[in-house]
């Protein structure tokens, strides 16, 4: 089932006077039930199942560049468009939205570029640091230097008993993964050139990335660093808007600027346990390659992949199994809804929901 909503609407799915609004940013909460838009008059907050309009908050004076959710709680933090003195382009604002409380203002010598939550810690991304903050003093643990991030790279895990954050590091292709539980930090020699994208299972255990060159995903243990998966979107460069995991770890989704949404089969698995009742090697710590007999379905390959080692790697790449075409005029980003359904927000105002069906369908035409 699909199904397309503009969240210019009300949450009764009527049109509203603002609908015009521009529309600055949308970003899922840490276990996709839900999605926040950012603004230029203020912030949204919407449910995915069923697909409603939770919360609209009205800023007279400007809107939002960033909002960020915490899970399902009103706790947000938020980012200004500059046109209110309070809201500035360099200034984190937490609220508590249900108590109308200000937990807390961080002002930071350049604009913020992203901003991350979760319920242990809360990471700013400026351009060339990243600054991470304990949720329960407020204060600052960590600063991290990084190679130009124009786009505010760096993801959070949100287990409750494991705590991984990713971010590129001071080399271009380099992530930094830290792992505050441990206090073990590791570089991660992800692409040749800039990453452009990346992001983390909720355990952390699993790191996938993509280049500026937008031509490979490349799927790591955080432990290790070693490559577990490499697939590959097409041969033309693109930029990658996003990367998704599912939660069973048995499909990776792509999104990019060539209107097209792909989706592969995954083969990295926790060892010792079922993937497809969602649980990861938490104890462990331990992921293998095998092939998993449930997938939906196995990626396209060349005819010519039984010649690996001896044709160059293109030959023997792994391509995805499914496609769908999405507007090119638009950016969306994508999340895995449960099992079966994949979702996409873009910035053009919908949501769209593909099914596990429509996934076969597509496969078998």
């Amino acid at each position: 089932m699909t199904s397309q909503v503009s969240p210019s609407q009300g949450a009764g799915g009527s049109d509203v006077e603002d609908e015009d609004v521009d529309l600055f940013s949308v970003n899922w909460n840490q276990d996709h039930s839900c999605f926040s838009a950012a603004t230029a008059n203020g912030l949204r907050m919407f449910s995915c199942k069923p697909f409603k309009e939770q919360l609209r908050r009205i800023q007279e004076d400007g809107g939002f560049r960033i909002v960020e959710m915490l899970f399902r709680t009103n706790i947000f933090g938020l980012v200004g468009q500059g046109a209110d003195k309070q809201y500035q382009q360099n200034k984190l604002t937490i609220w508590d939205d249900c108590h109308n409380l200000l937990i807390g203002d961080f002002s930071f010598k350049s604009n913020i570029r992203a901003v991350k939550l979760s319920k242990d810690y809360f990471v700013v991304a400026l351009e060339h640091e990243i600054y991470v903050y304990s949720f329960k003093t407020l204060k600052l643990i960590h600063l991290i230097d990084t190679t130009s991030n124009p786009k505010g790279l760096c993801c959070l895990s949100h287990h409750a008993d494991i705590s991984v954050m990713a971010c590129p590091g001071m080399r271009q292709g380099i992530v930094r993964v830290e792992h505050f539980g441990s206090k073990e930090t590791k570089f991660i020699t992800a692409h040749d050139s800039n990453i452009s994208c990346m992001t983390l299972t909720v355990d952390g255990l699993l790191l996938a990335t993509a280049s500026v060159r937008g031509t490979l995903i490349r799927i790591f243990n955080t432990m290790d660093g070693a490559c577990l998966q490499e697939v590959r979107r097409g041969v033309d460069k693109a930029e990658i808007y996003s990367i998704a995991l599912s939660p069973n770890l048995q499909w990776l989704a792509v999104s990019s600027d060539k209107g097209t949404m792909h989706i592969f089969s995954l083969r990295v698995r926790p060892r010792g346990k079922d993937a497809s009742n969602g649980k990861s090697a938490i104890a462990g710590r331990q992921m293998d390659r095998s092939y998993s007999s449930g997938s939906v379905g196995s990626n396209a390959s060349s005819s010519l992949s039984f010649m690996k080692g001896i044709l160059p790697k293109y030959f023997s790449s792994e391509w995805s199994f499914a496609q769908f075409r999405l507007p090119e005029v638009t950016r969306y980003i994508t999340a895995f809804g449960d099992q079966t359904t994949v979702m996409m927000i873009g910035l053009d105002g919908r949501y769209s929901v593909f099914s596990q069906k429509m996934f076969n369908e597509v496969q078998e035409n």
